[in-house]
């Protein structure tokens, strides 16, 4: 898009481009999501940024109206698999909180220099203005949702020092965090927060996608919740996701506050909530196969996973059984070495027990000691071992076409399996599963050419799917 067409979307108030770039007024000093409801700015007024950070960086401070930070991710992300595409995803995920600039370029095989000259180029900031911009939403959470210690909050949301924490809050939301605190404390230990997306959505049909494969201990599905366990970086926690109105209700309880924006951000990854529906929609309505089934499906997603590990042990599983059968080997495996909840955060009257099973525990099982063929326990052993030693990268930050070579160089990992880790577990959206017997079945005799639905093929295979349940 050039500016023109920015400028038309904001008059329009197009809320499919929130996220996607931020608009700024320079007459007021704010930036906007472009769908914001205030009287549309003058052009000459107004200019356009690829990231809020950009904007931040350029002297703007959110608007209080629209709050540019709780849009939905640019699904760009989602899509690209270039260094700057991975660089996001590992930001996104906490991983410059953690371990610095120096870790994010080492992850993406840069140095720190080229990496923020990458990063500025295309997104107007360098790593440690976009990392700054993810832990002051991160804060905002907090401090809005819970009754914690404003100090405690300025920790926990990766910041060095209250002096920064309490600087940052200003510079971005013209606030300081005790004029941002305001309504009743949460239940003590959980946070209860508002996840949007782009409309349309068919939320009922993807929490029921991720109810039929939920594994016993670790997920559930009831009275149109979807529950499970998660593994963060600083310790356990657990999830229940449900539709509100225009946004999916998370409700949240962490060992560690710290582990707020990774949880979010595999919530999203799990529900597909940065996808852009209605560029799924028109790349496919006029297809003669796919086109009555996206018209059905409008808001159809592609659910990823909160741990491609797990995922990825699962799609072993999965390996020509029912998805019936896979779960009853998962849930097997979870109660022999799957690791308790903690204390805190145990499960009263439900039905979560156990975190999944992490991928250094399974590599040291003797294959024969499971409960399935020796060549299939093999092949889950040794996945788990390449996984541990890092002879596999599934981090949010991986390279893909690198990550699927590797998979399918392990005995027992085939193309089905290792697409199906690459759809799911690294949320990669153009990826077709010709060789599912579901797939199969849906397409029949048709003859197509996967190739043709680029780069949408993630969702080419779902809509297959729905086509078969239609029948």
């Amino acid at each position: 898009m050039d500016d023109d067409q920015r400028y038309r979307a904001v008059h329009s108030r197009d809320a499919r481009f929130d996220g996607v770039f931020y608009t700024a007024v320079r007459t007021t000093g704010i930036y906007c999501r472009p769908s914001c409801p205030a009287v549309t700015p003058k052009r000459e007024n107004t200019s356009f940024f690829p990231s809020a950070a950009a904007a931040q960086e350029s002297g703007y401070r959110a608007c209080k109206r629209c709050r540019p930070d709780r849009t939905p991710g640019s699904p760009e992300w989602n899509l690209r698999a270039d260094v700057v595409g991975r660089a996001m995803r590992l930001i996104q995920d906490g991983a410059v909180d953690r371990g610095g600039v120096g870790a994010l370029a080492s992850a993406v095989g840069y140095s720190e220099r080229q990496l923020n000259r990458l990063l500025t180029a295309e997104l107007g900031a360098g790593a440690l203005a976009l990392a700054r911009t993810e832990r002051a939403q991160t804060a905002r959470i907090l401090v809005e949702t819970t009754d914690m210690p404003l100090a405690d909050v300025a920790f926990a949301s990766g910041f060095s020092s209250i002096r920064q924490f309490n600087e940052t809050m200003r510079v971005v939301f013209d606030r300081t965090p005790t004029d941002m605190r305001g309504g009743g404390p949460a239940p003590e230990g959980s946070l209860t927060l508002r996840l949007p997306y782009r409309e349309p959505i068919g939320l009922d049909r993807t929490l029921r996608f991720l109810g039929d494969r939920a594994v016993p201990g670790v997920e559930e599905f009831r009275d149109g919740a979807y529950r499970r366990t998660l593994s963060l970086p600083h310790g356990p926690g657990v999830v229940e996701l449900s539709a509100g109105d225009g946004h999916v209700v998370c409700r949240l309880r962490l060992s560690s506050p710290s582990d707020l924006m990774s949880a979010v951000r595999r919530c999203r990854w799990l529900l597909d909530l940065d996808a852009d529906p209605r560029a799924v929609f028109e790349a496919l309505r006029d297809d003669p196969v796919l086109g009555p089934t996206v018209a059905a499906h409008p808001g159809i997603r592609s659910p990823g996973h909160v741990d491609a590990a797990e995922l990825a042990v699962r799609a072993v599983l999965g390996q020509q059984v029912s998805v019936q059968a896979a779960r009853t080997l998962a849930g097997r495996l979870v109660e022999r070495f799957g690791q308790p909840l903690p204390e805190g955060l145990e499960d009263t009257g439900g039905g979560l027990t156990h975190l999944f099973p992490t991928p250094e525990t399974l590599a040291a099982v003797d294959p024969s000691d499971l409960s399935m063929p020796v060549s299939r326990g093999r092949a889950l052993v040794g996945l788990c071992a390449a996984i541990a030693d890092g002879g596999v990268d599934l981090g949010p930050g991986c390279d893909r076409e690198r990550t699927e070579k590797d998979l399918l160089a392990l005995r027992g990992i085939g193309p089905w399996t290792a697409s199906y880790i690459r759809m799911r577990g690294l949320g990669d959206p153009d990826v077709f599963l010709d060789g599912d017997l579901g797939v199969r079945q849906a397409l029949r005799s048709e003859q197509i050419t996967p190739e043709q639905w680029s780069p949408w093929r993630s969702y080419a295979t779902h809509l297959l799917w729905a086509r078969t349940d239609a029948t």
